[in-house]
């Protein structure tokens, strides 16, 4: 064979192989009147930040706080809220709360004629009061008797004689002298009326 031959042989090869691979791949023109499809979302973030910005989030019958929506929904949470979880009171069919915390913050709370001072609202609502309004009652707390008499009064220096160390401040007032305390058990110790649930101003 002449080297014009092979060289020839060698050329019609190569227009075949290369004929063969146009032919099997497949080009897809856009028309000009369409937009390409964007690309699907992944249904779950790929990276969240830290940022705090806290979120109450469920799926099925649980419910978690999560520190941000994205890391909520990387979990497969439904976000039911902004903010922290709240606990849920259970309920036993009366519609009061059965288990409550040991938190004071007292509340003012009726049932009938009956005024109560109540530790929290929870506690109020557990005995059926109705809460009136925030801090102590201003009236006795207990109505007054078939016979037309009152209670006696409090005994105004019987003064607790421990308190727990919890931080919910109060402003409280001695004379005309108003200082805040980190609550109402200390304020009450050293003599003072609390005044308001909130730091003094």
């Amino acid at each position: 064979m002449m080297p014009f031959q092979r060289v020839m042989i060698r050329i019609a090869a190569l227009a075949a192989l290369s004929l063969g691979a146009l032919t099997a791949c497949t080009v897809v023109v856009d028309d000009p009147g369409q937009r390409p499809r964007p690309r699907p979302e992944p249904s779950t973030p790929q990276m969240c930040t830290m940022q705090y910005d806290p979120v109450c989030a469920q799926r099925g019958g649980d419910r978690r706080t999560f520190s941000n929506a994205c890391q909520a929904r990387a979990d497969g949470y439904r976000i039911t809220g902004r903010g922290e979880c709240r606990p849920e009171r259970p309920d036993f069919g009366n519609g009061r709360p059965q288990v409550c915390t040991r938190e004071y913050a007292p509340v003012c709370a009726t049932q009938g004629r009956r005024q109560q001072t109540f530790a929290n609202g929870c506690m109020a609502q557990a005995e059926g009061f109705r809460v009136i309004g925030r801090g102590e009652c201003r009236r006795p707390d207990r109505p007054i008797d078939d016979s037309g008499m009152r209670p006696p009064p409090r005994d105004p220096d019987r003064r607790p004689q421990a308190c727990t160390r919890e931080f919910a401040p109060v402003c409280a007032r001695q004379g005309r002298q108003q200082q805040t305390f980190p609550n109402a058990c200390t304020a009450q110790a050293q003599g003072f009326r609390v005044i308001d649930n909130n730091a003094c101003r």
